[in-house]
Protein backbone atom coordinates (compact mmCIF):
# COMPACT_ATOMS: atom_id res chain seq x y z
CA UNK A 1 0.00 0.00 0.00
CA UNK A 2 1.27 3.36 -0.68
CA UNK A 3 1.81 6.26 1.88
CA UNK A 4 -1.40 8.31 1.93
CA UNK A 5 -0.23 12.07 2.51
CA UNK A 6 -2.85 14.86 3.27
CA UNK A 7 -1.66 17.94 2.84
CA UNK A 8 -2.23 21.16 5.05
CA UNK A 9 -4.49 23.71 3.49
CA UNK A 10 -2.67 27.04 1.56
CA UNK A 11 -2.64 30.27 2.41
CA UNK A 12 -5.20 31.35 -0.16
CA UNK A 13 -6.84 28.36 1.02
CA UNK A 14 -7.42 29.18 4.08
CA UNK A 15 -7.71 33.04 3.52
CA UNK A 16 -11.14 31.77 1.22
CA UNK A 17 -12.70 30.01 4.42
CA UNK A 18 -13.10 33.22 6.26
CA UNK A 19 -16.24 34.38 7.06
CA UNK A 20 -16.03 38.02 5.18
CA UNK A 21 -19.21 40.47 5.64
CA UNK A 22 -21.75 40.68 3.12
CA UNK A 23 -20.87 43.08 0.51
CA UNK A 24 -24.28 44.59 -0.15
CA UNK A 25 -24.95 44.70 3.37
CA UNK A 26 -21.77 46.68 3.85
CA UNK A 27 -22.35 48.63 0.79
CA UNK A 28 -26.61 49.53 2.75
CA UNK A 29 -24.18 50.55 5.91
CA UNK A 30 -22.05 52.70 4.16
CA UNK A 31 -25.31 54.63 2.29
CA UNK A 32 -26.73 54.60 5.12
CA UNK A 33 -24.01 56.89 7.08
CA UNK A 34 -24.23 59.48 3.87
CA UNK A 35 -27.99 60.00 4.78
CA UNK A 36 -27.17 60.58 8.48
CA UNK A 37 -25.56 63.78 6.74
CA UNK A 38 -28.09 63.97 4.50
CA UNK A 39 -30.83 64.02 7.81
CA UNK A 40 -27.80 66.50 9.68
CA UNK A 41 -27.93 69.26 7.22
CA UNK A 42 -31.56 69.05 7.59
CA UNK A 43 -31.12 69.53 11.26
CA UNK A 44 -28.84 72.26 10.98
CA UNK A 45 -31.25 74.17 8.82
CA UNK A 46 -33.90 73.53 11.21
CA UNK A 47 -32.21 74.79 14.10
CA UNK A 48 -30.73 77.85 12.51
CA UNK A 49 -33.91 79.23 11.25
CA UNK A 50 -35.45 78.03 15.11
CA UNK A 51 -32.63 80.17 16.37
CA UNK A 52 -33.49 83.69 14.35
CA UNK A 53 -37.28 83.61 15.00
CA UNK A 54 -37.96 81.95 18.63
CA UNK A 55 -41.33 84.01 18.42
CA UNK A 56 -42.49 82.45 15.60
CA UNK A 57 -41.38 78.86 16.55
CA UNK A 58 -43.51 79.08 20.04
CA UNK A 59 -46.46 80.78 18.19
CA UNK A 60 -46.62 77.76 15.33
CA UNK A 61 -45.42 74.65 17.75
CA UNK A 62 -49.31 75.40 19.49
CA UNK A 63 -51.05 74.11 16.00
CA UNK A 64 -48.89 70.93 16.46
CA UNK A 65 -51.25 67.74 17.75
CA UNK A 66 -48.48 65.98 20.44
CA UNK A 67 -50.94 63.00 20.98
CA UNK A 68 -51.67 62.32 17.56
CA UNK A 69 -48.01 62.15 16.11
CA UNK A 70 -47.03 60.48 19.45
CA UNK A 71 -49.37 57.89 18.75
CA UNK A 72 -48.12 57.95 14.80
CA UNK A 73 -44.29 57.69 16.01
CA UNK A 74 -45.45 54.56 18.23
CA UNK A 75 -47.13 52.66 14.99
CA UNK A 76 -43.68 53.62 14.00
CA UNK A 77 -41.34 52.38 16.17
CA UNK A 78 -43.35 49.21 16.79
CA UNK A 79 -43.21 48.62 12.73
CA UNK A 80 -39.29 48.03 14.06
CA UNK A 81 -39.92 45.12 16.08
CA UNK A 82 -41.87 43.65 13.44
CA UNK A 83 -39.24 44.13 11.01
CA UNK A 84 -36.94 42.31 12.84
CA UNK A 85 -39.11 39.15 13.59
CA UNK A 86 -39.19 39.02 9.59
CA UNK A 87 -35.23 39.06 9.58
CA UNK A 88 -35.51 36.34 12.17
CA UNK A 89 -37.50 34.01 10.17
CA UNK A 90 -35.37 34.99 7.33
CA UNK A 91 -32.20 33.83 8.96
CA UNK A 92 -34.09 30.54 9.70
CA UNK A 93 -34.96 30.83 6.10
CA UNK A 94 -39.10 30.54 6.41
CA UNK A 95 -40.21 32.87 4.00
CA UNK A 96 -44.15 31.68 5.31
CA UNK A 97 -45.59 30.51 8.19
CA UNK A 98 -45.93 27.18 9.30
CA UNK A 99 -48.70 27.47 11.42
CA UNK A 100 -52.31 28.62 11.60
CA UNK A 101 -52.34 32.40 10.89
CA UNK A 102 -52.93 33.65 14.25
CA UNK A 103 -49.53 31.92 15.71
CA UNK A 104 -47.56 34.29 15.66
CA UNK A 105 -44.16 32.52 17.05
CA UNK A 106 -44.55 30.53 13.59
CA UNK A 107 -45.18 33.48 11.50
CA UNK A 108 -43.08 33.66 8.42
CA UNK A 109 -40.56 36.69 7.04
CA UNK A 110 -43.78 37.45 4.42
CA UNK A 111 -46.04 37.79 7.44
CA UNK A 112 -43.80 39.87 9.74
CA UNK A 113 -42.74 42.25 6.68
CA UNK A 114 -46.09 42.52 5.45
CA UNK A 115 -47.72 43.57 9.11
CA UNK A 116 -44.63 46.37 8.80
CA UNK A 117 -45.72 47.49 5.60
CA UNK A 118 -49.00 48.03 7.04
CA UNK A 119 -47.73 49.91 10.28
CA UNK A 120 -45.60 51.98 8.01
CA UNK A 121 -48.39 53.03 5.48
CA UNK A 122 -50.64 53.81 8.22
CA UNK A 123 -47.59 56.30 9.39
CA UNK A 124 -47.10 57.93 6.24
CA UNK A 125 -51.11 57.99 5.71
CA UNK A 126 -50.98 60.10 9.19
CA UNK A 127 -48.46 62.32 8.22
CA UNK A 128 -50.42 63.46 5.31
CA UNK A 129 -53.55 63.45 7.47
CA UNK A 130 -51.44 66.15 9.77
CA UNK A 131 -50.50 67.74 6.61
CA UNK A 132 -53.69 68.43 5.23
CA UNK A 133 -55.10 69.76 9.05
CA UNK A 134 -52.16 71.85 9.26
CA UNK A 135 -52.91 73.78 6.04
CA UNK A 136 -56.38 73.82 6.74
CA UNK A 137 -55.70 76.00 10.13
CA UNK A 138 -53.41 78.14 7.83
CA UNK A 139 -50.05 77.13 7.90
CA UNK A 140 -49.40 75.81 3.92
CA UNK A 141 -45.37 75.49 3.27
CA UNK A 142 -44.84 78.64 2.09
CA UNK A 143 -46.88 80.62 5.36
CA UNK A 144 -43.19 81.24 6.83
CA UNK A 145 -40.21 80.01 7.99
CA UNK A 146 -41.31 77.62 10.62
CA UNK A 147 -43.65 76.07 7.90
CA UNK A 148 -40.69 75.56 5.31
CA UNK A 149 -38.88 73.68 7.51
CA UNK A 150 -41.20 71.53 9.12
CA UNK A 151 -42.49 70.40 6.23
CA UNK A 152 -39.29 70.05 4.48
CA UNK A 153 -37.73 68.05 7.32
CA UNK A 154 -40.43 65.50 7.91
CA UNK A 155 -41.64 65.15 4.20
CA UNK A 156 -37.80 64.26 3.19
CA UNK A 157 -38.37 61.81 6.23
CA UNK A 158 -41.89 60.79 5.11
CA UNK A 159 -40.21 60.04 1.17
CA UNK A 160 -37.53 58.16 2.48
CA UNK A 161 -40.45 56.07 4.67
CA UNK A 162 -42.00 55.35 1.24
CA UNK A 163 -38.68 53.81 -0.37
CA UNK A 164 -38.90 51.10 2.85
CA UNK A 165 -42.21 50.58 1.69
CA UNK A 166 -41.59 49.89 -1.74
CA UNK A 167 -38.42 47.68 -0.59
CA UNK A 168 -40.70 45.75 1.95
CA UNK A 169 -42.94 44.90 -1.26
CA UNK A 170 -40.39 44.04 -3.47
CA UNK A 171 -38.48 41.43 -0.73
CA UNK A 172 -42.01 40.02 0.11
CA UNK A 173 -42.69 39.39 -3.46
CA UNK A 174 -39.30 38.02 -4.15
CA UNK A 175 -40.39 35.39 -1.51
CA UNK A 176 -42.84 34.20 -3.76
CA UNK A 177 -41.24 34.69 -6.77
CA UNK A 178 -38.34 32.52 -6.01
CA UNK A 179 -38.44 28.23 -6.06
CA UNK A 180 -36.13 27.83 -2.96
CA UNK A 181 -35.45 30.96 -0.48
CA UNK A 182 -31.80 31.05 0.50
CA UNK A 183 -29.10 33.08 1.73
CA UNK A 184 -29.40 35.73 -0.79
CA UNK A 185 -33.12 36.72 -0.22
CA UNK A 186 -32.79 36.21 3.62
CA UNK A 187 -29.56 38.91 2.75
CA UNK A 188 -32.16 40.89 1.05
CA UNK A 189 -34.42 41.10 4.12
CA UNK A 190 -31.32 42.27 6.50
CA UNK A 191 -30.60 44.80 4.30
CA UNK A 192 -34.59 46.33 4.29
CA UNK A 193 -34.49 46.02 8.00
CA UNK A 194 -30.89 48.63 8.12
CA UNK A 195 -33.09 50.63 6.36
CA UNK A 196 -36.01 50.50 8.15
CA UNK A 197 -34.45 50.89 11.70
CA UNK A 198 -32.91 53.87 10.72
CA UNK A 199 -35.73 55.73 9.37
CA UNK A 200 -37.50 54.89 12.37
CA UNK A 201 -34.48 56.44 14.67
CA UNK A 202 -34.23 59.49 12.51
CA UNK A 203 -37.88 60.00 13.27
CA UNK A 204 -37.80 59.04 16.95
CA UNK A 205 -34.86 62.19 16.92
CA UNK A 206 -37.16 64.42 14.47
CA UNK A 207 -40.22 63.95 17.04
CA UNK A 208 -37.89 64.82 19.80
CA UNK A 209 -36.80 67.77 18.31
CA UNK A 210 -39.78 69.14 16.33
CA UNK A 211 -42.35 67.78 19.15
CA UNK A 212 -40.92 68.85 22.21
CA UNK A 213 -37.32 70.55 22.36
CA UNK A 214 -37.93 73.69 23.51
Amino acid sequence: MGNVTTSAPTHSQAYRSVKRPDPVAVGTIVWLGSEVMFFAGLFAIYFTLRNTSPELWADRTELLNIPFAAVNTLILVLSSFTAQAGVFAAEKMRPHRTGTFWQFRQWGMVEWFFLSFLMGAVFVSGQVWEYATLVYEGMPIGADSYASAFYLTTGFHAIHVTGGLIAFLLVIGRAFAVRNFGHKEATSAIVVSYYWHFVDVVWVILFAVIYFVK
